[in-house]
């Protein structure tokens, strides 16, 4: 029987202790764990190894993890996973505005932050793809090969966003509340902000309108939520 590739998780951070306990339950559940110690070596790394999933801290020498996500985003839209004993609502909000798709807050279990990267994994397609394609006049959506074109142009999306995108398309014209989003993109068990939605609408809408700040394909239903626009 021919042996799946292993996923290759790319851990960021300057703590060695922390980083070797995470390689050490990488292993374990069958990951490749490669280490940076910042930003700058992170983005070398991504670069040799193409990682699955990235596990970025914020606070590190060299180049911190908010600038380390402007420039990866850049070019990747591989899933991030932020690492960090920043709690403020406004640093959380902040790494999901530059294109996060999860944050873990120090000090953590580390049977917790498996459970993150299986779960992050999952959505980005990775674990389960499902074979389904999801069009309309103007956009074509393949949920199997985690695929988007807007007017036959690819767009690159990350993780987060394609599954809001799916999320939303699924059912053009029903309007959805932030909360049911939130679990479209996070999973029923992540305790996040609602407003993490509205950055992920704004990258998203930057992403597939032609104008996003007067948006045709998602709409804002004020005091209620958001839904995709219904043809004819």
């Amino acid at each position: 029987m021919e042996t799946l590739p292993r996923k290759t998780i790319l851990v960021v951070d300057d703590e060695p202790r922390l980083t070797s306990l995470i390689n050490s339950y990488l292993a374990q559940e069958g990951f490749k764990g490669v280490v940076a110690r910042n930003g700058r070596e992170a983005l070398e790394m991504a670069e040799k190894h193409q990682p699955d999933l990235v596990v970025l801290d914020i606070m590190m020498p060299v180049m911190d993890g908010f600038e380390f996500m402007q420039e990866f985003r850049k070019k990747f839209t591989t899933p991030v996973i932020m690492l960090t004993a920043k709690v403020q609502e406004d640093d959380q909000l902040k790494g999901f505005e530059l294109g996060a798709d999860d944050y873990v807050i120090k000090p953590f279990r580390p049977r917790t932050l498996m459970a993150r990267i299986h779960a992050v994994l999952h959505r980005a397609g990775h674990l389960l793809p499902v074979a389904e394609v999801l069009q309309t006049s103007d956009i074509v959506l393949d949920r199997e090969n985690r695929v988007v074109k807007v007017k036959d142009r690819y767009v690159d999306l990350t993780p987060s966003e394609f599954d809001l995108l799916a999320g939303l398309m699924s059912a053009p014209g029903k309007v959805f509340s932030r909360l049911e989003l939130l679990d479209i993109v996070q999973g029923v068990r992540y305790a996040g902000y609602e407003r993490t939605i509205d950055l992920h609408i704004k990258n998203l809408r930057a992403k597939i309108e032609d104008d996003s700040h007067e948006p045709f394909y998602i709409e804002t239903v004020y005091g209620a939520g958001y839904r995709f626009r219904r043809e004819g």
